[in-house]
């Protein structure tokens, strides 16, 4: 039994490594995805569920994070030389604040959800993006405006950088948008995996 335990953790580890790992093209929405099936397929439950484009999901997870399941904010320094506290709360693949993460979770029943796993951060871009539709009442296909409110949150308040992000995630959202009109036809193909 204790075996068998061993056998399952490091088949579970293994798994979530893969699944975990930046894709090695990360330019290209058919490459990352021909990678990462199932992260297609969590775009695309995200996309069924909150009605938000693959393309904006992955822009937006591609400027947050570059993939990166662990991302965080960089450490402030103490007399400029001691790492010191974390600039904010944001981890994982969306970066999302620890505040908003609790907010996604009451608001969806979702207790057991993770920032750092993808299926989870796609779906709060999903959820978020829907919130800043029903709130702002901004289209779900303006990626500029729906990712200054992802950047921002749902105040008036325009942080300066903002924009030129907001610009960068719009341009690369169009593109992944291309992207996937290629290939989706062959994603949707595969079958073998089901969710």
């Amino acid at each position: 039994m204790i075996q068998l335990k061993k056998y399952f953790l490091l088949i579970l580890f293994f798994f979530i490594f893969a699944c975990s790992s930046v894709p090695k093209n990360t330019v290209n929405a058919c490459a990352i995805f021909n990678e990462k099936y199932l992260w297609y397929k969590f775009a695309k439950s995200s996309q069924k569920k909150w009605g938000v484009p693959i393309e904006l999901q992955m822009a937006i997870i591609k400027k947050e994070s570059g993939y990166d399941w662990l991302a965080r904010p960089e450490r402030t320094k103490l007399f400029k030389v001691i790492p010191w506290k974390r600039k904010s709360s944001s981890l994982g693949y969306s970066q999302a604040i620890e505040n908003t993460w609790e907010i996604y979770k009451k608001s969806t029943g979702k207790k057991y959800v993770t920032r750092v796993l993808f299926k989870d951060a796609s779906d709060f871009v999903g959820w978020y993006v829907d919130q800043t539709y029903k709130k702002m009442k901004v289209s779900k296909n303006n990626y500029f405006k729906q990712y200054l409110y992802y950047y921002n949150g749902w105040t008036n308040q325009t942080r300066p950088e903002s924009i030129s992000y907001a610009k960068t995630v719009a341009k690369t959202a169009k593109k992944y948008r291309m992207q996937i009109q290629k290939c989706q036809s062959k994603l949707n193909k595969k079958k073998y995996i089901v969710f």
